[in-house]
């Protein structure tokens, strides 16, 4: 199982991750997804750390603690599958809604 965490800065690194975490146990793992776009961290991550017991003190002594001035969002993570649809964002958007018939291509306008 891993740990959520959200609400990161967007300039941190999974060595400042590791740090935070260890102070708990075990770290495993640190993954810090990064936006394709900008090349920083999306500002939030997942940890995987070496029990459950160890988890559950990081997720106890972190959630809601400030670090790097924002106050971190710290929980279970879930798996994929388990988040309902409607939380994903599709591909594409609205490009094939009729309720935006006449506006130029659904409601959206190409720069080039």
């Amino acid at each position: 199982m891993s740990i959520y965490v959200g609400n990161l800065a967007y300039s941190v690194t999974s060595e400042e991750v590791t740090t935070v975490f260890a102070e708990y146990g075990t770290v495993k793992r640190v993954q810090i997804p990064i936006d394709r776009e900008t090349g920083r961290a999306r500002g939030f991550g997942f940890v995987e750390m070496g029990s459950e017991e160890e988890e559950a003190a990081a997720i106890e002594a972190l959630d809601g603690a400030e670090w790097m001035g924002r106050d971190m969002r710290v929980s279970k993570a879930k798996p994929k599958e388990d988040r309902p649809q409607g939380d994903r964002p599709q591909a594409g958007g609205n490009r094939g809604s009729w309720s935006n018939a006449g506006s130029g291509g659904g409601g959206y306008s190409r720069r080039y």
